[in-house]
C-alpha cells in the first residue's frame, strides 16, 4: 500500500463521522472519566480471588467523595486512608506472608461503600505483556486438550486486562481475577470464552505453573497483551521523550493538541479544500456541469476502463451518473447497491452523503431516504479513494442497482462520468490523523493497559514482543531498555524483567549473508540480548530452536514458559539451577581455525539440526562462509576451506537458524556474532 495514501484513508475518504485526531482528548475512553463518582469505590484489581504481593507493604485504592475516610481490613487487621481532592484514596496493608485464603473488607462513609472480597491469596504477582505470542491462549499449543484438562491450580489466579487504547493515562479497569481451572483458562477477563487461539496467555500460564510447582506459593498472573503491537505503544510519553527517534511523533501530537479547540470537521474541510480538487469544487453537486468529465464503463477496475487518465493511478477519482427515477418512486426510501469498490467510497445522492465504506472486499449497500428522492433526474456521485493496487468500482454488474423493492430496480451498470480529483503524487500534506482504535501508536497501550495497573504491587514482568519492531533493530536496542526503566519507575519497584527472544521464523539462509544483506530478525535478537546483558535484574529466554518457518506463532509455548521460569527462579528466587544455554566466553583465532569457549556449558555441548550450516566464519574482509564445528567439552573449534585465516564468528545468525547448540541441561545457546 502506498504509505502516503494509507494515512489518507479515514480522512480524505470522508469517513469522519467521529473525531480521529490522535491527540484529541475526546478520544480517551469515556468509561474512564475524571469524576470520582464515575470510578469504582474499590479498584477491580482487588476483586474476589485476587493474588496480592506477599512480604511487602502494598497499596489498596479506589475512589470516593473528596476527603472521605476509608477503612481497609484484612482478617481483622485494619488501616485507614482519606481521599484526596480528586476523590482517590489509597491505603497500605501488610506485609503478609504467602498463603490464604484471606478476606478483604473495605468500608467508607455510606452503605454502598462496604465491600467484602473473598478468597484473597498472598503470593507473587507477575505481569505478562507483549504482542500475539504472549496473547496466544492454550488452545493453540501442543497437546492443547491435555493441557486444558490439567489446568487445575487453585493457587494460580488469572487477570486479563481488556484491550484498550487511550491518549492519556487511565486509572480504572472493568475486569476480575479468576481461579485457574480448565474452564477459566479459556476465558477472557469478563468471563466470556475466547474464540480461536485466545483465552488466557499460554506463555503466562506455563510460566506461572512452573513457579507454583517449584515454590509452593500462590502465583498471580496479569495478562496485558495485544497482538501485532509495537513496543513504543507500551511505553509512556515521558519515557519516549528521552529517545531522539520519537521526537517527531511527540511534536506532531503536541501540535495537534494545540488545535484542540478547532472542531474536527473544520480541520478536515480545511485539508480537503487544499488536497482534493473535487471536494473543493463540489463535484458531487447537481450544480456542477458534466462538460469537463470523461466517460468510463462500470463496473471495472480503473486499468480496464480504457481511460488513459485512470491507467496505473493511485489517488482520488470522482464518479457520477444521472439516474431517472419513476414518478411512483418519488418520496419513497430506496436501496442502492454498488458492488465492491477498491478501496474506499463516499457516496452521494443529489449532493447529500448517503454512505461510506472502507474495504476493497466489501459490498456497498446504502439507503436513500424518501425525502431525498424526486421523480425524474437525480445525481448519484461516488468519490473513490484507491490506496494502492488496481482501484475501481469492480462490481459485479448485477450488484450495481437502485431498488424500490425486490422486484422493482434500475441497473446502474454502464457508462459513468469521471474526473480525477487528485493523484497520490500530488496530495497535499494532511493533519495528523489516525484511527483512534489503532494500538500501534506511541504510548496508547501504556495509557490504556499499563497505567490502570499502577501502583499495584508486582513481583516482576515477562515480555514476549519484538516481531512488530523487527525492521528497526538498532532503535529497539534503545527502546526496550527505556520501556523497562519506565515500568520500574511507574510501579516504584525494581521489577525483575524477563524477555523472550524471537523464535525462528521464515526461510533459513542457504548461505550466510554479508553485512549489507543481513536479516532483521537476528539483529533484533541481538538487541534483546544486549538489553538482558546490560540492564540489571533482566533475564532472557532463548527459543530459536522451537520456531516454525511458516508460523510466526510457534505452538511449543510450554518450553517458552519453562525457560522464562528457569530464568526467574535463578535470578529472582536464588535457586541453584541452570537457567541459560551456552554463552560465548571467548573466540580465539588460531591459524586456519578459531576456537570458541563457553560458560553455562556444564554437561558438555551438543548440537541438533544441520550442524554444517549454523556456524559461520569470516576473515578480515568479513566475507562469510559456513564453518565446520568440532565440539570438545565446553569448547568448539571452527574451520572452513573458504576462510584460510578466520577472524570473526557467527552462530545462529539467521531468521531461522538451521541447528541449535545445547548444554547438559538441554538449554539452547543464544545466537551471536563477534565484531571488530
Amino acid at each position: 500500500m502506498n504509505s502516503r495514501i494509507s494515512r489518507l484513508v479515514l480522512l480524505a475518504s470522508g469517513l469522519l463521522a467521529a473525531p480521529l485526531f490522535v491527540s484529541s482528548p475526546v478520544l480517551a475512553q469515556t468509561a474512564q472519566a475524571n469524576n470520582a463518582q464515575d470510578k469504582p469505590f474499590l479498584s477491580a484489581l482487588f476483586s474476589d480471588n485476587a493474588v496480592l504481593q506477599r512480604d511487602r507493604k502494598i497499596p489498596v485504592w479506589g475512589w470516593t467523595t473528596a476527603g472521605g475516610r476509608v477503612t481497609v481490613k484484612v482478617d481483622g487487621k485494619s488501616t485507614t486512608a482519606r481521599a484526596d481532592a480528586s476523590g482517590r484514596w489509597m491505603a497500605r496493608i501488610g506485609p503478609y506472608p504467602a498463603g490464604g485464603p484471606h478476606t478483604l473488607n473495605v468500608t467508607g462513609a455510606n452503605a454502598t461503600e462496604n465491600i467484602t472480597r473473598q478468597n484473597i491469596l498472598f503470593g507473587d504477582v507477575w505481569l505478562c505483556s507483549g504482542q500475539s505470542n504472549m496473547e496466544m491462549g492454550i488452545r493453540g499449543v501442543n497437546d492443547a486438550q491435555k493441557e486444558i484438562a490439567s489446568a487445575n491450580f487453585p493457587q494460580i489466579r488469572l487477570f486479563t486486562v481488556p484491550q484498550s487504547t487511550a491518549l492519556t493515562p487511565q486509572t480504572t479497569l472493568n475486569t476480575q481475577w479468576l481461579v485457574c481451572t480448565p474452564e477459566n483458562v479459556l476465558k477472557n477477563s469478563q468471563g466470556g470464552v475466547q474464540g480461536g487461539n485466545l483465552g488466557f496467555s499460554a506463555v503466562g500460564y506455563f510460566f506461572g505453573r512452573k513457579l507454583n510447582q517449584e515454590l509452593g506459593i500462590p502465583i498471580g498472573l496479569i495478562q496485558s497483551a495485544w497482538g501485532g503491537t509495537i513496543a513504543e505503544a507500551w511505553t509512556s510519553e515521558s519515557a519516549l521523550g528521552t529517545i531522539p527517534d520519537f521526537q517527531t511523533q511527540l511534536a506532531a501530537r503536541k501540535a495537534a493538541n494545540a488545535q484542540g479547540n478547532v472542531p474536527i470537521q473544520a480541520r478536515v474541510d480545511a485539508w480537503l479544500k487544499t488536497a482534493d480538487a473535487g471536494y473543493n469544487a463540489n463535484w458531487t453537486s447537481t450544480a456542477n456541469s458534466d462538460a469537463l468529465w470523461k466517460t468510463a464503463p462500470l463496473p471495472n477496475y480503473w486499468d480496464n476502463t480504457g481511460a488513459a487518465e485512470l491507467k496505473d493511478l493511485d489517488g482520488i477519482v470522482q464518479f457520477r451518473r444521472e439516474v431517472v427515477v419513476p414518478e411512483a418512486w418519488a418520496g419513497k426510501d430506496l436501496t442502492i447497491t454498488l458492488g465492491a469498490i477498491d478501496d474506499i467510497d463516499v457516496s452521494y445522492w443529489n449532493g447529500v452523503q448517503i454512505g461510506a465504506t472502507n474495504g476493497a472486499d466489501k459490498q456497498r449497500r446504502y439507503t436513500i431516504p424518501g425525502a431525498q428522492v424526486k421523480a425524474g433526474a437525480n445525481l448519484l456521485a461516488v468519490r473513490v479513494t484507491d490506496t494502492g493496487g488496481p482501484g475501481g468500482m469492480y462490481g459485479p454488474a448485477d450488484a450495481m442497482r437502485l431498488a424500490l423493492d425486490a422486484t422493482n430496480s434500475i441497473s446502474l451498470a454502464g457508462d459513468w462520468k469521471f474526473r480525477v480529483s487528485v493523484p497520490a503524487s500530488k496530495l497535499a500534506s494532511m493533519p495528523t490523523v489516525e484511527d483512534p482504535n489503532n494500538p500501534n501508536r506511541i504510548d496508547v497501550l501504556y495509557n490504556g493497559m499499563i497505567a490502570p495497573l499502577e501502583p499495584f504491587a508486582l513481583k516482576g514482568a515477562i515480555w514476549y514482543q519484538g516481531e512488530s519492531n523487527a525492521a528497526r533493530p538498532e532503535q529497539y536496542s534503545r527502546l526496550l531498555p527505556t520501556l523497562i526503566r519506565d515500568w520500574r519507575k511507574q510501579f516504584s519497584t525494581p521489577l525483575p524483567f524477563h524477555i523472550v527472544q524471537l523464535a525462528g521464523f521464515m526461510a533459513p539462509d542457504e548461505q550466510p549473508k554479508d553485512e549489507p544483506k543481513q536479516d532483521d530478525w537476528p539483529l533484533l535478537r541481538a538487541a534483546q540480548q544486549h538489553t538482558a546483558d546490560a540492564v540489571p535484574e533482566t533475564g532472557i529466554a532463548i527459543i530459536t530452536d522451537i520456531g516454525d518457518q511458516n508460523d510466526i506463532h510457534p505452538r511449543n509455548k510450554q518450553d517458552v514458559g519453562l525457560r522464562l521460569a528457569l530464568s526467574a527462579l535463578a535470578k529472582d528466587y536464588g535457586k541453584k539451577i541452570e537457567y541459560s544455554g551456552p554463552v560465548l566466553k571467548s573466540a580465539t583465532p588460531q591459524g586456519s581455525q578459531i576456537v570458541l569457549t563457553f560458560t553455562h556449558a556444564d554437561g558438555g555441548l551438543s548440537m541438533k539440526g544441520d550442524v554444517a550450516r549454523v556456524f559461520a566464519i569470516a576473515g578480515a574482509d568479513r566475507v562469510w562462509s559456513w564453518a565446520t564445528p568440532q565440539i570438545n567439552g565446553s569448547s568448539v573449534t571452527l574451520s572452513s576451506p573458504q576462510v584460510p585465516t578466520p577472524v570473526y564468528v557467527r552462530y545462529g545468525w539467521s531468521n531461522l537458524p538451521r541447528a541449535t547448540m545445547y548444554n547438559g541441561a538441554m538449554l539452547p545457546a543464544p545466537p551471536f556474532q563477534t565484531t571488530p
